[in-house]
């Protein structure tokens, strides 16, 4: 079946600062500075830009719509646990120059680290992950002294209980027509024998278009991040 996209994510918080749902408007904006900061410092492929969403250019917004990167408020789980006060306040995207590494900020984590390209070279796009996270937590621990949450028995820390653990998320996204006539209960059933979780293109509350799927692993507590992906 003809994979479109692939796209690897994990969400992590920095230590000393609050999870959205209780973060001070004061700890955004100093988490948004340590990072811009830090982000200056990424090398090689992962090199970039940070765009804050207070007083982004129109030009530079509707391009990052259009390519499916920005995070945009009203989200109801969001809004209702609290994670869009001061909104767009401290909130942003940094992505490399090819578009494939990208970090967004203050969103329902601190930081979610996303690594994605076209077509379906997981493994690739799990290296460039993997050097993406170390390059944010080494650069962050430089700038401020400061490491990811991590606790020893559930895994790095989020603002959401089902990302405890590796906090990671795998995904592709793939034609599934067969499965469409099916119906979507029959498919979810399929998933769940396989550990997976299909979703609509859209994101998590954004629904379905046409017969392309959004697959991924359903756990992130209690499996290591290689076989999540595998």
């Amino acid at each position: 079946a003809p994979v479109h996209s692939s796209r690897i994510r994990v969400g992590r918080n920095i230590d000393g600062f609050g999870l959205s749902a209780g973060i001070t408007q004061q700890q955004r904006l100093d988490v948004e500075k340590l990072f811009k900061s830090a982000s200056q410092k990424f090398s090689g492929e992962l090199a970039g830009d940070y765009y804050p969403l207070t007083g982004m250019d129109e030009k530079v917004r509707q391009q990052l719509v259009d390519d499916h990167f920005l995070f945009m408020s009203g989200d109801p789980n969001l809004k209702v646990g609290g994670m869009e006060r001061d909104w767009p306040e401290g909130r942003g995207i940094f992505h490399n120059k090819e578009k494939t590494f990208l970090v967004w900020v203050n969103e329902e984590d601190q930081l979610r680290i996303i690594s994605m390209e076209k077509k379906g070279d997981v493994l690739g796009v799990f290296k460039r992950l993997a050097s993406g996270i170390e390059a944010v937590r080494n650069t962050v621990k430089e700038e401020s002294g400061k490491d990811f949450m991590l606790d020893e028995k559930y895994g790095y820390v989020h603002s959401c209980p089902t990302n405890l653990g590796t906090g990671m998320r795998a995904s592709v996204h793939i034609d599934l027509p067969g499965w469409t006539a099916h119906g979507v209960d029959k498919l979810k059933a399929r998933c769940e024998e396989l550990a997976l979780q299909p979703r609509g293109t859209r994101g998590e509350s954004g629904g379905q278009t046409g017969h392309t799927y959004d697959i991924s692993n359903k756990h992130r507590l209690g499996y290591s991040e290689v076989q999540l992906v595998q």
